[in-house]
């Protein structure tokens, strides 16, 4: 929970001062051997703590699930396996699992999402890496409009939909190939662009190092570029893009 939380839950009268006062006086982090949570990262960054799934032991997985969902009320898991969830459906059953980003989670109920953050790709094999972008980026509270497949082997599609690309705080361009989306969409919008280079393509492609140098080597202004197939990153980044856009507007 962040710190304005507590003090909330406090003043309402739902967290006794005692309680409040366990809170704060925790150390920043729960030892737990194999791991280490991060209990107060919230209060520092502004961002929960997720788990990377991939290559955790099922005891260690689940116990760690459980404890970030316990201090949060929520948690969220990238890279996870089905196998991983039905372990914790077991324990959760609210739990769900996204099959094509390989996203596992409990989110609050009625929860605010605000601003718009656009995310677009290339082709449709870029949807997973897109959607795991996207998730993450709802998980963290922001408003996120989908726009898929309209890379520049038909730029006509992706000019059809301008005007909601335009009206983002910001923009996260997934591709593959050769990863030329970002480049142009550099050049018809005010915002910052997020280009996240997947391992979509033929051989030259080279599991993505083509399109991250591409996307490196742009000559477009405001370009940022995140690794291979990183759409965690992407959908963090642009979530708090999304919150300075809105605090502005405020």
């Amino acid at each position: 929970m962040e710190a304005r939380e507590i003090l909330m839950k406090f003043k309402n009268n739902e967290m006794t001062l005692e309680e409040a006062e366990h809170y704060f006086r925790k150390q920043p982090f729960e030892e737990m051997e194999y791991a280490k949570l991060d209990s107060h990262r919230e209060i520092r960054s502004g961002f929960p703590e997720v788990i990377y799934c991939s290559g955790k032991a099922d005891e260690h997985f689940v116990k760690i699930f459980q404890r970030l969902y316990e201090d949060n009320g929520e948690v969220l898991g990238t890279r996870a396996s089905r196998h991983q969830y039905e372990l914790v459906k077991e324990l959760f059953p609210q739990t769900v699992y996204e099959e094509i980003c390989h996203i596992i989670k409990i989110e609050k109920p009625d929860k605010e999402r605000i601003g718009n953050i656009a995310v677009c790709t290339a082709g449709t094999a870029d949807i997973p890496v897109a959607e795991e972008a996207a998730q993450v980026a709802e998980y963290f509270g922001s408003h996120v409009t989908r726009i898929f497949d309209v890379g520049v082997s038909g730029i006509h599609r992706l000019l059809s939909r301008l005007d909601d690309i335009q009206s983002a705080n910001c923009v996260v361009a997934v591709a593959g190939m050769e990863g030329a989306l970002a480049s142009v969409l550099g050049g018809l919008v005010d915002k910052p662009v997020i280009a996240v280079p997947t391992s979509v393509g033929y051989g030259a492609s080279m599991n993505g190092l083509s399109a991250l140098l591409t996307m490196i080597n742009s000559c477009a202004n405001g370009i940022a570029v995140v690794n291979i197939d990183n759409g965690y990153g992407a959908g963090y980044i642009a979530t708090q893009i999304n919150r300075m856009g809105c605090r502005k507007l405020d």
